[in-house]
């Protein structure tokens, strides 16, 4: 892979051409804002993002999981300027930087960071944040091979990016559709990318890929929460697959009662149908977080641990108010598959996947959650390697065929 180096300025004497960044250059983005800077991409669109001020969903649906730029060219050399918005938290050691990953052709050819940028500071103890600005940077990757090519950059899961400039040594044109299926999903932030290494090895990307498919990820970290504005953006969302993986945002947030949480899920659901009435449908449930499998939420953080570098979470709940109706993660696996078993009478394209399929107890002894909550870089993997199996494989819900 490519050696990056990073930048402010266009390096050497090369001559570049430079193209706007624009919407048919764009692919997992469903709006394009543009900035005084450049363009930022979003993945809810302007009408859901007006109807909630909730920062955090503000901040992770502009956090562009899945989001890439796509084009044709003959260039050996490219360089992206972008101004990002990177996340830290008081007390607690630096996150590492986001990944932008570079495909020539459908391979992984190089890996980047910007340099720069503005830093989000989130006080977890008292909830406020403060932005400190900073400069735009460029990402390089030179030595690439002549030739005409497909190029993807698949821009970091965990940083929200304004596109400033694309420059390479040779013209770009727009990638024509290859007529894959467009697989629709929403999930949490273990959906939205977590601690995965990159956008690429996020878990759906990882899925994506092996079931040969277009993604457009719609996981949005702490924000999966069966909102109807959501539920409209995938009922609008043309696409030939959707999943929808629910319930611990549910928990760690505590937002509702089981009284609520069945009704909201059926509207969720016909919402969706609304839009998408035939169109394969899986309900995936959570997967093994002993913190909440059995003690409701909300999740506070655990800072006893910060003067070691680790930042942890625990369930503040008491399994007791289970029976006024408090939501743990056993709760709703059980009632969201009497759910879809009730809807499956009448309607054939409905389908429900355990989420301890993917990451259950034996998982968990193995890679256990390092900070209770979200998974590494290698359970990603083993989620995404599960989920195409038991999805993409034959007979699965989402076998060729059925979209």
């Amino acid at each position: 892979m490519s050696s990056p180096h990073d930048s402010s300025t266009p390096s050497g004497s090369t001559d570049w051409t430079t193209t706007p960044v624009t919407a048919d250059l764009l692919r997992g983005a469903l709006d394009v804002e543009r900035t005084e800077r450049g363009v930022l991409p979003h993945r809810l669109p302007a009408r859901a993002r007006a109807q909630c001020a909730d920062g955090q969903l503000a901040m992770a649906e502009a956090q562009p999981s899945g989001v890439r730029v796509v084009f044709r060219t003959r260039a050996t050399a490219i360089e992206l300027d972008a101004l990002r918005t990177k996340v830290a938290y008081e007390g607690t050691p630096p996150r590492p930087d986001g990944v932008y990953d570079l495909l020539v052709d459908g391979r992984l050819t190089g890996q980047a960071c910007v340099t720069g940028g503005n830093v989000l500071m989130v006080d977890m103890a008292t909830g406020s944040a403060e932005t400190r600005p900073g400069p735009v940077g460029t990402v390089r990757f030179p030595g690439l091979p002549d030739g005409v090519k497909d190029v993807e950059i698949w821009l970091p899961y965990n940083e929200i990016t304004q596109l400033v400039a694309l420059r390479t040594d040779a013209p770009v044109e727009p990638v024509p559709e290859a007529g894959r299926s467009v697989w629709l999903h929403h999930g949490s932030s273990i959906s939205h990318g977590s601690n995965a290494a990159s956008s690429t090895t996020t878990w759906p990307a990882l899925a994506a890929s092996l079931g040969g498919v277009e993604l457009i990820n719609l996981g949005l970290g702490g924000s999966a929460l069966l909102d109807a504005f959501t539920a409209r953006t995938l009922r609008d969302t043309p696409a030939a697959l959707i999943s929808i993986k629910i319930g611990i945002n549910l928990v760690n947030t505590d937002v509702m009662r089981l009284r609520a949480f069945t009704p909201a899920v059926h509207g969720f659901l016909d919402t969706i149908r609304d839009g998408h009435p035939t169109t394969p449908l899986l309900v995936v449930s959570p997967i093994l977080c002993p913190i909440h499998e059995d003690t409701p939420g909300p999740s506070a953080p655990d800072f006893s641990n910060l003067a070691e570098g680790r930042l942890q979470f625990r369930a503040m709940g008491d399994p007791a108010e289970r029976a006024a109706g408090k939501l743990t993660l056993s709760v709703i696996r059980d009632e969201l598959a009497r759910i879809v078993k009730q809807r499956a009478a009448d309607d054939a394209n409905l389908h429900y996947l355990d989420g301890r399929d993917l990451y259950g107890e034996a998982d968990f002894a193995e890679l256990p959650l390092p900070d209770q909550l979200h998974p590494d870089a290698a359970t990603h993997r083993r989620i995404g390697e599960r989920f195409a199996a038991a999805a993409f494989a034959a007979g699965g819900p989402f076998a060729a065929g059925r979209a």
